[in-house]
């Protein structure tokens, strides 16, 4: 089919009707116009998390350039998230209603121009307001990288298109990581804004360029909808603060998070006593509640919590033993490339019988990069983790896209009614769970960093004649610099107790390592044990 498609215009076969409601017709279309929508595809999936991995991955630095300290600069992450995990409970019945079209050219817009407000006058608001504004963009793009994958993949093919859109937009993180730091910090980090708002105005002209066919509209939104929206979006964006910062400000030594939990509880518990007794919920609070939902939500929030190694975990480890992101192309260059293979596999194995297979074998080879992990020392360095990391990137997209076909292939089953639910419970545990993976995990972390600390200055015997050798040659190292004795033996000193600190920390990573190797192993057999259970049932059946 050729030309722009209009419903005056072309008459829809059967099994070109939309895939949901709200999704665009797909009708068939040469080979020159899937390669387009496979661009704007994959433009898109760029545009939903490359940037706001930029900023997660220079926080820190950011917060200097924002006059903030690192703990207000943690909430950048944590609003992103709150507002990317409850988008959906809005934007699934906007586009029904208002059109896909409005919503995602809309948002991007918005988007674009936070991204412009942020370059001409750059503050922490400022801030706030583009981290809010990319969260619900990339909402939007993801589920419009998905509408454009089914105009290229139809019939059999079909789920291809949810498989590929949620996993094209995990290369965000490896391509970020590899982006200079010098590129990005131009001009008090104007230059990362001016990637932000270049992507964005990429995406729209690309989308301008080569619409999607038409989806049917109808009224959709109610009053409830919105009230219950109302209580969700304040709710989850004091949970996200809670986990953004808590593992910074430490979380017994804060009051503030405290009374942040305390306000988040009753809002959810409005919103749940308003959508469980709605006559047309807009979350299906009963189906959540299924025994087969609830295993699919906590398998994939389990797995998304090991998948924190490699976002906290690893390059926690490498900066610690003193080395900066530009140091780390190459590791996530290998990592990129083990995320691509992963996809692949996905792909060429998918078959939903065995979507649990995936999973499980996703599970096990993330326990086993964290294993290897776990080896680590003080002189690790990229080119050590190269094989580990390249195992978790390859389990991250392994897992991702059957993870969330299966929870699709259940909502099919339920009823259109349960696509909010669906989409909204999938992202919640991969956005809030990858969140809160990064929380629990530093704040083992730190945990262990006291310990080990506590073990290590207690054999710091200056008596001991391996103790008194180190303070010797600390001393000698500062010789030059430091002609007053007493000075040098204080510097000897300090600079053991820094070995002593860098020696806890990756003794302290290394202990979390190990916990993500039995949270993976954990997982994995529990999936083990549902497919054997499943099995043992069909034969008694047959």
């Amino acid at each position: 089919m050729s030309g722009a498609v209009t419903p005056s215009s072309y008459v829809f076969a059967p099994d070109e009707q939309p895939t949901f409601p709200g999704s665009p017709y797909a009708p068939r279309h040469p080979a020159a116009r899937k390669a387009g929508y496979m661009g704007i595809a994959m433009l898109s999936a760029l545009g939903a998390t490359f940037g706001n991995n930029l900023v997660t991955v220079n926080v820190q630095p950011l917060s200097g350039s924002l006059g903030v300290y690192v703990a207000q600069a943690s909430l950048l992450p944590a609003i992103y998230v709150a507002m990317n995990a409850t988008a959906n409970l809005s934007l699934v019945k906007a586009r029904m209603q208002f059109g896909i079209p409005a919503i995602t050219h809309g948002l991007v817009a918005l988007y674009a121009a936070s991204a412009l407000l942020q370059l001409l006058w750059p503050s922490f608001a400022t801030a706030v307001v583009n981290r809010g504004m990319c969260g619900l963009a990339a909402a939007a793009l993801t589920t419009f990288t998905v509408y454009n994958l089914l105009q290229v993949f139809q019939g059999k093919l079909r789920p291809l298109a949810p498989l590929l859109g949620v996993s094209l937009p995990q290369l965000g993180m490896p391509l970020a990581r590899m982006v200079p730091v010098e590129l990005l910090a131009l001009g008090e980090w104007r230059g990362l804004h001016l990637l932000e708002l270049g992507l964005a105005l990429a995406v729209l002209g690309a989308s301008f360029a080569l619409p999607l066919p038409p989806s049917e509209r109808r009224k959709a939104i109610g009053p409830l909808d919105l009230l219950t929206v109302a209580l969700v979006v304040p709710a989850m964006l004091l949970i996200c603060a809670v986990l953004g910062v808590g593992r910074v400000v430490w979380w017994h030594d804060t009051p503030w998070l405290g009374v942040a939990l305390a306000c988040a509880i009753p809002l959810l518990g409005a919103a749940f006593l308003i959508e469980h007794h709605r006559e047309k919920p807009l979350i299906l609070t009963r189906w959540i509640g299924t025994p087969e939902i609830l295993r699919f939500a906590g398998i994939a929030l389990l797995v998304r919590l090991a998948l924190a190694e490699q976002s906290y975990g690893a390059v926690g480890l490498l900066t610690a033993g003193g080395l900066t992101n530009d140091q780390l192309h190459a590791l996530f260059a290998v990592v990129g490339l083990a995320m691509i293979a992963g996809m692949v596999v996905a792909v060429v194995t998918l078959n939903p019988a065995r979507i649990p297979h995936q999973v499980c074998a996703a599970s096990l080879i993330i326990a086993a990069g964290a294993w290897l992990d776990s080896q680590s020392t003080s002189l690790t360095r990229p080119p050590e983790l190269f094989l580990s990391q390249a195992l978790i990137g390859f389990g991250t997209l392994l897992f991702i896209g059957p993870a969330f076909l299966y929870g699709f292939s259940r909502m099919m089953l339920k009823g259109p009614d349960a696509l909010v639910t669906c989409i909204v419970l999938f992202s919640t545990t991969q956005n809030v769970g990858g969140l809160a993976g990064s929380a629990l995990l530093g704040s083992l972390q730190q945990i262990g960093v006291r310990h080990n600390s506590a073990i290590l200055a207690g054999q710091l015997d200056a008596a001991n004649p391996i103790v008194a050798d180190r303070l010797r040659a600390g001393s000698a190292a500062v010789a030059g610099a430091i002609g007053d004795p007493a000075q040098r033996s204080a510097q000897g000193a300090a600079l053991l107790g820094q070995a002593m600190t860098r020696e806890a920390n990756i003794l302290a990573f290394n202990s979390v390592f190990l916990f993500v190797t039995a949270l993976a192993l954990a997982t994995a057999l529990y999936l083990l044990f549902l497919i054997v259970r499943r099995r043992l049932r069909e034969r008694q059946g047959e």
